[in-house]
């Protein structure tokens, strides 16, 4: 019955020597294919790029009021009924169901030419307007890119681990061959046998477990690249961390670069030209007005019963605000304090941004840390793991020493990698906070 059990050993060394086949025919993904396929692909990146275009398109001269406006007018109006009509004489002319119309039609041009300057200053607050959109979709942009590459290092994070957990198995699996045998022979007893089928049914669960949240950040990464969810693939395993980033050079780049700060620059100034449109309301309103018109009116009783006209229309128009409730002294207080709202939240993000970059950069020199020390742990880990490997191959260590060991190398390669995630992850941090996130 104990052959029986253990006869399933071969059938999983098969399935996973297959899987390893498998994974060495998938699609090799690099970094920088990735982020090209997101900037391609991506849904946010594509929305906020509409937005942006919205916004170049609005500025325009006849958006912002300078250009005249032209319309076509036809205006036909038609009558039936009874007129009586009584002239100085005394005579009386009568018209039953008489009928009459009146038809206009021409061309209209109308052109306000100064409005306190307020038209120029709106082409100049949407020209603002597009800036804002260009740094929202940067904004968006970097984000998105930052979530590919965190999620692209997670993978090779993952793979680390992967072979950490294959290692596992490995030794497991020659413990459970190497009880069996002795097992056989008499030299072992049964719970040793069964100790390793224990220990290498735990390592092959670890190790599903780690295919399933390897497979799950496939998926991830795929949706935001924007592409067929079910597509496998795998990225190379060089993980290298730039260890040289200083607080100061990242804080003088955040405050050029971040587009957060810059698009609460740009809000200020849109608040700026607001006030002055409100203000410009102080200022008389001209304009001009021209057309070509014709015109002609029929009549079933009357001195005229038909007549025409044609001809060109011209004049100006011009308006004075005098007064209006005070509603104007109300507006600028109005425009004015949004002017400080806008200044305050500038000052808000330029204090958070500080803030996040003195946070991230502590936690970025941190894991630095952990990597050096890690890195000394996973290679002592190894050395042990060999050593112990060649005693028990002797036959003069115990199984548990063995297992010791081999979990030990395990936690110490996981916790390495982890180390090298999290430095990477906090490089990726701190630059898209600087604005300066690239390959």
């Amino acid at each position: 019955m104990l052959k029986n059990r253990f006869g399933l050993l071969p059938l999983l060394v098969l399935m996973m020597l297959f899987s390893a086949r498998a994974a060495q025919a998938q699609e090799v993904l690099t970094l920088e294919e990735a982020v090209r396929i997101a900037l391609e692909r991506n849904y946010d990146i594509k929305l906020s790029a509409n937005d942006e275009r919205i916004a170049e398109n609005n500025v325009t001269r006849g958006n912002a009021g300078m250009l005249p406006t032209i319309t076509g007018n036809l205006t036909n109006n038609n009558t039936i009924q009874n007129s009586s009509q009584t002239r100085a004489d005394g005579q009386v002319n009568e018209v039953d169901w008489g009928r009459g119309s009146t038809l206009n039609y021409g061309v209209g041009l109308n052109w306000t030419v100064f409005n306190g300057f307020a038209m120029f200053t709106r082409y100049e607050q949407l020209q603002e307007l597009e800036k804002i959109g260009e740094t929202n979709l940067q904004l968006t942009i970097l984000t998105r890119v930052g979530d590919v590459m965190s999620t692209f290092y997670e993978l090779v994070q993952q793979q680390h681990q992967l072979r950490a957990y294959d290692t596992a198995i490995a030794i497991s699996r020659l413990r459970v061959t190497t009880a069996l045998n002795r097992f056989e022979i008499g030299k072992a007893a049964r719970l040793e046998v069964l100790n390793a089928q224990v220990d290498f049914n735990t390592d092959t669960t670890n190790l599903l477990r780690q295919q399933e949240l390897y497979r799950n950040t496939q998926i991830r990464l795929n949706e935001l690249m924007a592409r067929d969810v079910n597509i496998r693939f795998s990225v190379p395993d060089q993980l290298l961390i730039d260890d040289q980033l200083t607080l100061g050079t990242l804080s003088t780049q955040a405050a050029q670069q971040n587009p957060s700060l810059k698009a609460a620059i740009l809000n200020r100034r849109v608040a700026e030209l607001d006030a002055k449109i409100v203000r410009a309301n102080r200022f008389p309103v001209i304009g001009l007005n021209t057309g070509y018109n014709f015109n002609r009116n029929r009549s079933a009783l009357g001195f005229s019963t038909l007549s025409t006209g044609n001809g060109l229309t011209y004049g100006v128009t011009a308006s004075v605000p005098i007064f209006n409730g005070f509603n104007q002294r109300r507006l600028e207080q109005n425009a004015n304090v949004l002017i400080n709202s806008a200044q305050l939240q500038y000052e808000q993000v330029n204090q958070n941004i500080n803030a996040q970059l003195a946070s991230a950069y502590q936690t970025y020199l941190t894991n630095l840390s952990l990597v050096k020390l890690e890195e000394n742990n996973q290679r002592i880990a190894r050395q042990n793991l060999d050593i112990t490997m060649d005693k028990y191959r002797l036959g003069s260590i115990t199984t548990v020493e063995v297992r010791d060991a081999q979990l030990n190398y395990v936690n110490a390669t996981v916790r390495y990698s982890n180390a090298q995630y999290l430095a990477k992850i906090g490089e990726i941090a701190l630059r898209e906070i600087a604005g300066t996130l690239n390959l």
